[in-house]
């Protein structure tokens, strides 16, 4: 296990699988989406080992700790030789599809909810997300 001193962000996301390519991690970086230390950070920006990194991909907020720095993209086994994820509990749980903000209390077995049904799910989904924008996304 080769490691670095320091390194460039948007190389350490995509070396530790953060973000499927070099070039959509510095387009998040560049939309002001990569923290560290609370700052939003550039491409370009020198990455330590004991760094807090944030990354937000909506829904969610990601936190990461930077334990070290590949040199190359390493495969999915290593990477938490490389980072901790301590992202908290509660961001987690955003992504469980029984999450009540996003499928609301539904039995199972009800079977597809009603257009009534579904209009109250969308009204109290819609207030959590609506200053968000969908399209803003560069995976797209």
């Amino acid at each position: 296990m080769e490691k670095e001193s320091n390194n460039r962000i948007d190389k350490w996301l995509w070396s530790v699988r953060i973000f499927k390519t070099r070039s959509i991690a510095s387009e998040y970086c560049k939309r002001g989406r990569i923290f560290v230390k609370d700052n939003p950070v550039k491409p370009s920006k020198e990455l330590h080992l004991g760094d807090i990194v944030v990354v937000r991909k909506p829904p969610i907020t990601y936190s990461f700790c930077v334990k070290g720095i590949p040199k190359n993209r390493i495969g999915a086994k290593l990477v938490p030789e490389y980072v901790d994820n301590i992202t908290s509990k509660e961001e987690l749980q955003k992504l469980d599809p029984n999450f009540i903000a996003f499928y609301g209390n539904r039995e199972r077995g009800t079977g597809r909810p009603t257009k009534k049904e579904r209009r109250s799910m969308d009204d109290a989904l819609a207030p959590s997300f609506e200053d968000f924008d969908w399209d803003d996304d560069p995976n797209d």
